[in-house]
């Protein structure tokens, strides 16, 4: 009896911990197979922090329901919602310098791209429907009142996983419109110099949602025109400061 007690004590921890803690490697999101160390972890429900190693892995105490928030310089900070405690991949964007006001002449835009209409634009204005971006608005009333199931928790859930679609679906439309072809075709820029007028200029998510539909190429030619003005240095990325290893 005594044996058992002591296996039992002994064999508790271990099982507690593989259920209380979340783990995951963070990545660039334009260089997918790029891991990024030095990244603050910190669960925003409890407030306890860590970050990520020399291969960009993480471990922090979690459980199901908390917000954990992801951040680094130079890059945008992301917060996963925790649905299960499963090992994740995350991706980080490249912050993009913003632009200053710039008088942009003899930039001749088609109609075709400021007229267009938004693919994206009915399927956001669902966000509100409990995260669901494939159910209409609840109509069934009792009494003037929607219907409550009890479910609020569920719909929070919900909602976070739209809001990560959200960001996901304007990645996506940022990259098939915002490519080397497409900036190459207006500026001719190309190698380094191209490299990094797409990542210094690369939109970000806000800007895009602030205007739709966006005018891709409109923002390119102000962004080529502001490049045009930066000295050779400036055009150069900078590395980022290294962290110091204890």
């Amino acid at each position: 009896m005594y044996k058992l007690i002591i296996f039992l004590f002994l064999a508790l921890p271990a099982g507690v911990i593989a259920q209380t803690v979340t783990t995951g490697t963070v990545f660039d999101y334009s260089k997918k197979t790029i891991s990024l160390p030095g990244v603050s972890v910190r669960n925003i429900n409890s407030k306890k922090t860590t970050s990520t190693n020399r291969e960009g892995k993480y471990t922090i105490a979690a459980t199901v329901g908390d917000l954990i928030e992801f951040s680094a310089v130079g890059y945008h900070t992301d917060t996963l919602y925790l649905t299960n405690l499963l090992n994740r991949t995350i991706y980080l964007p490249v912050k993009s310098n913003s632009l200053a006001d710039v008088d942009v002449r003899g930039v001749r835009m088609n109609s075709q791209i400021t007229d267009a209409k938004d693919p994206l634009a009915e399927k956001y204005t669902l966000l509100n429907t409990g995260g669901n971006l494939n159910r209409k608005r609840m109509t069934d009333k009792v009494g003037g009142l929607s219907l409550n199931l009890g479910y609020g928790k569920y719909k929070r859930q919900q909602r976070k996983e739209a809001e990560m679609e959200e960001k996901d679906m304007y990645q996506e439309e940022i990259d098939a419109n915002f490519s080397e072809k497409a900036v190459t075709d207006l500026t001719k820029l190309q190698g380094e110099d191209l490299k990094n007028f797409m990542i210094i200029y690369r939109p970000s998510i806000e800007q895009i949602k602030a205007e739709r539909p966006y005018r891709y190429n409109y923002y390119i030619s102000r962004a080529f025109v502001a490049w045009q003005k930066l000295t050779p240095q400036q055009k150069k990325l900078q590395d980022l400061p290294k962290l110091k290893v204890n």
